[in-house]
């Protein structure tokens, strides 16, 4: 220490570098190790001035220690050894040691310090040069640790107790010594793989210290600390545990280091996060590597599964999970074992339902590694898949994602069967339990062996008695008969009559009458109350010669041996209906699962939907029926903007349908087009559409082969054997290839042509449609792409296509049949796509279907003379007609009219436009350099701004509009032209509902008018009262459906003329109809997410639509405002106009119902602006409320919102504005919760005061009493107004359709200007309100 001191005052600079070391160096190579007793000084100054010193002096220092260490190791062996070791000798060695060790172990120190340190660093203010010299440093330290390690191992490996006297070695010296080590550990890189010789050497020498020098103490307190306080040496203290604990057989410190971690304080652990974790990260790797030592320490844990830390409890919980895998596993293991396991199941079945998500997910996580690894007993099955099940209805998603993962697991690992139908299972569990009631009946009830199992414990009893001594009037008089038969049947009489002492006391007495005799002469037991009870067993289960002794034994013996046969059968057969029962709850279970996993694929998390899609493809695989529904559910998907999710439902089916089973190429192909014709069986149009742009996914990766569009072709002309719908799906396929391959289709156009719409086929409408669908994947777009102005693929109008469609709709016209409308539609879209001239084929087609109308009609006229009219046919007190021919005539011209509108818009402007740009493109090259030369210079600027600025162009596209829109108005429905000859029977139809009242001819009228609508605005707008009089009166579904499509259409077309109809559309939202109220929630969506219709109030219908009672119709309300929230703040700025809309007592919208309704709108409301906001808004509301009903919806609209400091405040400022109605329980309890839940979210100090206060001024205003309100009220002079009168409230919510409605409730609004211009000239005196609910304040 002296010498510490004055080399503190001395500095190093003052001493030769050069000086010190050759002076050390020279009584080094003199005295070796005992050098360091001279020369102590100078090296504790360069250890003291460390960071000031060069890097060549702090290595060389380092190299020379390292030197004498190594040299005094290797000196002591034989100084030890050797018999002539004086006191003064052993103590000069025992300083030098510590002296050597300490000069080591503290440039070990300094040099990991600055490793550790310049490691932090990101930039060396000092410069590049020593920043690079750090890191040379740093690099050669390095390479040094590990020699010194080894040095330091090797002197601990040596016998050092004699150098303090053979007495224990002190342990001030084994920490300095070991303090290295943990100074090396707590570097953060020590856990890299290039560090990995470091980390074996720091452990090898820790276990030299444990082992020799009882460091197990010390130990265990240091590594509890370092767990604490750094995260990284988890790893590595569980990995050198693990190898002590079996190669040095160093158990019991397992036990120390886990003991140790479970006396911590429960409430210390749930402060300190960090630390926790160590602890955690060490149990488990611990448990990973050696699970049987654990598993004898586990229990000093366990009352942390009950402590704060979930992170301790997800660790314990991981330690029994590879306890039970690794093992607890198998089916050999003893009694208590298998306890053992049982309780660490049932421990972890318990904390599914654990109060922190991150458990419940770790849990589910660790069933599903026991599940893989086949470490669950069979009878813990039906359990966890249950526990499983009910948390796929968790509110955490990461729960919820690992419950999924968890029945995936089930799945693919279940004992039971590759088919996991119920139905299937079902039939076979009935007959093996029949089969078993069976086996019941004519088996014995109880056999005589399992009798006596019951009956021993008595007769025990009764026979311990005999070897007590009797009391008084207990005296029993038993006399044993003379023969050894008769006594036998008489203690065979008494076990019947189940009096056991006397027949234990008759045994005994003829056990020493008759020695030597059977049956009591059987094997010495090793008292007498064993063979007494060893005979009455013989005697009672008949396997001693009885009353039947003159029975020979080979028939007795053969009955044992049938028996026993009977009782295995038995067994076998409980068994295997167990089996079939677990098997069949367990598909049971998995059924319920998919309903609930079906609804998530729409879930906002990516991950959850992934789950989800990944569950249907490994339910689908063991032949669950219910599969299906969820794989054409997941179908929707594919139009996901999220590309994870989309390319999940591509791995989906690509895994279901392009990967079948089959030994040849062609029994693929067979396996492929076979499952996509199933799930093409009974599959709506939105189905079909979503596999369409799969299979175009597919066949634009090349991913489906040649060999199965052969099959399609080879079924589709019927050389394959197949069915009429198999055929149709063949064609539908082959249309969904062409989307992405057209020659698909072009290559065999005759074929289809000439098979799919040949005569003897033109009765198959439906195969004739999806040909017709399928040759139109051969139209191209007819908006070309950027640069591309090719003429669009046309055919010529003689083509034999176009031929055969037109013979097969006239031959078809005349025919009943309810698939020719739709072939009828496809055939027409189909020549307007692709035929020049369409208009004169579909004009053909007119006339021939309407001459065949006439002649039928000119038949009727002859026949009008015959009594009474067929119920088939409709009549105008004139003439009459068949009723399908008058729905196929109608339906034929507007369909025709629509797609001359579609053809003109689209197609023709189109080709305008190419043919414009054409010329312009050929007048330009034309025109060349001499027309520059000759343009003046001015013109050419103000011609270039024309051509920049777009104008020539636009102009010339507004021109060609104006063409075709001239054509529309003027032409096609003029007395011209063919359509107007069918407009007075459209509407004739159409204004007597009572003479045409066939349903489906009133809905074919509806939609052609709303075709012959879109045609021209004037026709629309003199027509618009009485489409919407029909939508509004008409009893039929079918017609108001689609006259709301038709509305829908023309909103987009023509929106000025529709606008002032907006509100006979919200109407419809509120139709007794189901299929009606989805229709106009469809329509809505559209129209109002294009902005088509202005957004008001009467928006709050498709909120009611959130409750309706069908559950698609919910899904239509939830999908629009989903896709409304994308919007900016519209949820927002109409969430005023839906509060006061709904809270309305006259609009019959029961307070559950409302509840439910701002739930969901609520959700969508997530910046704290606009919560502030809304807590201002919905205060002053309470100001202009009237009923108890609004002030109840609007304190519950409070509880809605994540009220943050500023919305408190908000709370605060306009405490007056509902102070009054605190009175009213439920008004002050929703208040109670908006501070309850401001509570819980935590906040500042001062808003926490804030809180408070509000809290007594809440409680103090609910003390008044309704006495102290009613004085406040008089005092300010404020009327109390009647509640307004509510409608009575019926078990729908649906208005019935009006069938008195004036006609002045249709006539036609008047255009907005107008109505501006007449409130601008009229201001009438404002009325009061009777309604409160003022959207003036919200705004």
């Amino acid at each position: 220490r002296a010498g510490g001191a004055a080399a503190l005052r001395l500095p190093l600079q003052s001493a030769p570098r050069r000086r010190v070391e050759e002076g050390f160096r020279t009584a080094f190579r003199t005295r070796g190790g005992l050098a360091v007793l001279q020369h102590f000084d100078s090296l504790y100054s360069l250890l003291h001035h460390f960071q000031a010193v060069e890097t060549a002096v702090r290595e060389d220092g380092l190299e020379l220690m390292m030197h004498v260490v190594s040299h005094h190791s290797k000196e002591l062996p034989a100084i030890l050894g050797g018999s002539g070791l004086s006191q003064a000798d052993r103590a000069a060695h025992l300083n030098a040691l510590k002296m050597n060790c300490y000069l080591l172990t503290g440039l070990v120190d300094a040099f990991e310090m600055e490793t550790s340190s310049s490691a932090l660093l990101e930039v060396d203010p000092s410069g590049k040069n020593k920043k690079n010299r750090t890191k040379i440093s740093g690099s050669l330290w390095e390479e040094e640790r590990e020699p010194l390690l080894r040095l330091l191992t090797q002197l601990l490996q040596l016998d050092l107790r004699q150098l303090w006297g053979g007495l224990v070695v002190e342990e001030d010296f084994v920490s300095l010594v070991t303090g290295s080590c943990y100074r090396i550990l707590e570097n953060p890189s020590i856990g890299l793989q290039k560090y990995r010789a470091t980390r074996e050497a720091v452990t090898h020498l820790l276990a030299a210290a444990l082992i020799h020098y009882d460091h197990m103490f010390s130990a265990t307190l240091k590594i509890t600390q370092m767990l604490q306080h750094f995260e990284h040496v988890a790893p590595v203290f569980a990995q050198a545990v693990s190898l002590w604990a079996t190669e040095h057989g160093l158990k019991s410190l397992v036990g120390e280091l886990l003991r140790e971690i479970g006396q911590k304080h429960q409430q210390d652990l749930a402060r300190d996060a960090s630390g926790v974790k160590g602890y955690a990260v060490f149990i488990t790797e611990l448990a990973e590597q050696i699970p049987g030592l654990v598993l004898s320490h586990i229990s000093v844990l366990l009352h942390h599964l009950d402590g704060e830390s979930y992170m301790m409890r997800n660790a314990i919980l991981a330690a029994m999970a590879e306890v039970l895998v690794q093992v607890l596993n198998g089916d050999k293991l003893e009694e208590a074992a298998r306890g053992t396991r049982d309780q660490f199941l049932n421990m972890l079945q318990a904390h599914v339902c654990d109060v922190h998500s991150f458990v419940r997910s770790r849990v589910l996580q660790l069933f599903t590694r026991i599940v893989q690894c086949k470490a669950l007993p069979l009878t813990q099955f039906q359990s966890v898949v249950s526990l499983a099940v009910g948390r796929l209805k968790d509110k955490s998603v990461i729960v919820v994602k690992n419950a999924i993962q968890v029945l995936a697991a089930f799945l693919s690992n279940n004992p039971f069967s590759c088919k996991l139908s119920c139905t299937d299972l079902a039939e076979p569990l009935k007959k093996e339990v029949q089969k078993l009631q069976e086996m019941r009946a004519h088996a014995p009830a109880i056999g005589p062996e399992e009798e006596w199992e019951a009956m021993l414990p008595e007769v025990r009893a009764a026979t311990q008695q005999l070897f007590q001594p009797l009391q008084e009037g207990e005296e029993e008089e038993l006399e044993v008969d003379e023969t050894v038969e008769s006594t036998l049947e008489q203690i065979t009489g008494l076990l019947r009559k189940l009096n056991y002492r006397s027949a234990a006391h008759l045994t005994q007495k003829a056990l020493c009458r008759f020695q030597g005799e059977e049956p009591f002469s059987g094997p010495a037991e090793e008292n007498e109350e064993a063979t007494i009870l060893g005979v009455l067993k013989r005697l009672y289960t008949g396997s001693c010669p009885g009353e039947n002794s003159e029975d020979p034994p080979r028939d007795k013996t053969e009955e044992v041996v049938l028996e026993e046969q009977r009782q295995t059968e038995l067994v076998k057969q409980k068994m295997l209906v167990q089996y079939l029962q677990d098997a069949y709850n367990f598909s049971a279970k998995i059924t319920e699962a998919l309903s609930l996993i079906s609804k998530m694929m729409y879930e906002n998390c990516v991950s959850v939907v992934q789950e989800a899609i990944e569950f249907f493809v490994t339910v689908s695989k063991f032949g669950v029926p219910q599969a299906l529904l969820g794989v054409r559910r997941m179908l929707p998907l594919i139009w996901s903007k999220d590309p994870a999710i989309k390319e999940a439902v591509l791995n989906a089916y690509r895994q279901l349908y392009l990967n079948p089973s089959g030994d040849s190429e062609r029994a693929r192909a067979q396996g492929l087009v076979h499952s996509l014709s199933l799930i093409m069986v009974d599959a709506s149009l939105g189905t079909i559409q979503c596999l369409e742009e799969i299979i175009s996914e597919f066949v634009e990766k090349d991913e489906i082969k040649p060999a199965v569009i052969q099959l399609l072709w080879e079924r589709f002309t019927e050389k394959s054997q197949c069915s009429s719908l198999e055929r149709r799906a063949a064609v539908m396929l082959l249309g969904m290839m062409a989307r992405r391959k057209p020659e698909i289709i072009g290559s065999n156009l005759d074929v289809l042509v000439t098979v799919g719409l040949s005569e003897k086929l033109c009765e198959d409408y439906r195969l004739a449609q999806e040909v017709c669908n399928a040759i139109s994947r051969l139209a191209c777009n007819p908006k070309p792409a950027l640069g591309k102005n090719n003429a669009p693929f046309r055919l010529p109008q003689n083509h034999m296509l176009f031929d055969c469609l037109s013979e097969t709709v006239s031959k078809g016209f005349g025919q009943p049949s309810a698939h020719w409308i739709p072939f009828m539609e496809a055939a027409v879209t189909l020549i307007y796509q692709l035929a020049e001239g369409a208009e004169e084929i579909c004009a053909h087609i007119l006339q021939v279907c309407s001459q065949q109308a006439l002649d039928k009609l000119q038949e009727a006229d002859r026949q009008k003379a015959d009594p009474g009219v067929s119920p088939s046919r409709v009549s105008d007190g004139a003439s009459s007609l068949p009723t399908f021919l008058l729905v196929h005539l109608v339906s034929l011209v507007g369909q025709v009219a629509l797609q001359q509108v579609a053809y003109l818009e689209v197609s023709v402007s189109a080709e305008l436009r190419r043919r414009r740009i054409l010329r312009e493109e050929k007048t330009k090259k034309s025109s060349g350099s001499s027309v520059k030369k000759q343009r003046p210079r001015s013109m050419g600027k103000e011609t270039t701004m024309e051509e920049e600025l777009g104008l020539v162009g636009a102009s010339a596209d507004d021109a060609e509009a104006e063409l075709i829109r001239s054509i529309c108005e003027t032409e096609l429905l003029d007395g011209k032209h063919l359509f107007s000859a069918f407009v007075p029977l459209v509407l004739k139809i159409c204004n007597n509902p009572g003479l045409y009242n066939d349903s489906v001819l009133s809905a074919a009228a509806a939609l052609t008018l709303g075709k012959f609508c879109m045609i021209s605005s004037e026709f629309c707008d003199s027509h618009l009262r009485l489409l919407f009089t029909m939508m509004e009166k008409s009893s039929l579904p079918a017609v108001r459906s689609n006259l709301i499509i038709a509305a829908g259409d023309l909103a987009i077309r023509f929106p000025n003329l529709v606008e002032p109809w907006a509100s006979h559309l919200y109407a419809r939202l509120r139709d007794p109809c189901p299929s009606v109220r989805q229709t106009a929630g469809l329509v809505m969506t559209h129209l109002i997410l294009k902005d088509m219709v202005k957004v008001k109030g009467q928006v709050s219908e498709m909120a009611t639509l959130l409750i309706d009672p069908e559950e698609a119709i919910v899904g239509v309300a939830q999908n629009f405002f989903s896709e409304l929230s994308n919007k900016g703040n519209a949820i927002y700025n109409l969430l005023p106009d839906i509060i006061s809309h709904l809270s309305d007592p006259n609009c019959s919208i029961e307070e559950e119902s409302f509840h439910t309704i701002m739930r969901h709108l609520f959700s969508y409301i997530t910046k704290d602006r606009q919560t502030e906001s809304l807590v201002e808004k919905l205060c002053q509301r309470f100001r202009t409320a009237r009923t108890e009903r609004q002030y109840r919806d609007l304190s519950y609209c409070l509880t809605l919102l994540p009220l943050s400091d500023r919305g408190l405040h908000k709370l605060q400022d306009n405490f007056d504005c509902f102070a009054d109605k605190l009175q009213d329980p439920a008004v002050y309890g929703y208040f109670q919760t908006v501070l309850a839940r401001f509570r819980r979210a935590g906040g500042k100090l001062e808003t926490k005061a804030l809180a408070e206060e509000l809290e007594q001024k809440l409680s103090a205003c609910r003390n008044r009493g309704l006495d102290s309100a009613e004085t406040c009220q008089e005092g300010s002079g404020t009327p109390v107004p009647e509640p307004a009168k509510q409608k009575p409230t019926g078990s729908s919510r649906c208005r019935p359709l009006s069938t008195a409605n004036r006609d002045e409730d249709f006539v036609t609004p008047q255009p907005r200007s107008l109505r501006n211009q007449k409130h601008a000239k009229k201001h009438p005196p404002p009325k009061k309100a009777i309604i409160a609910f003022s959207t003036r304040r919200l705004r």
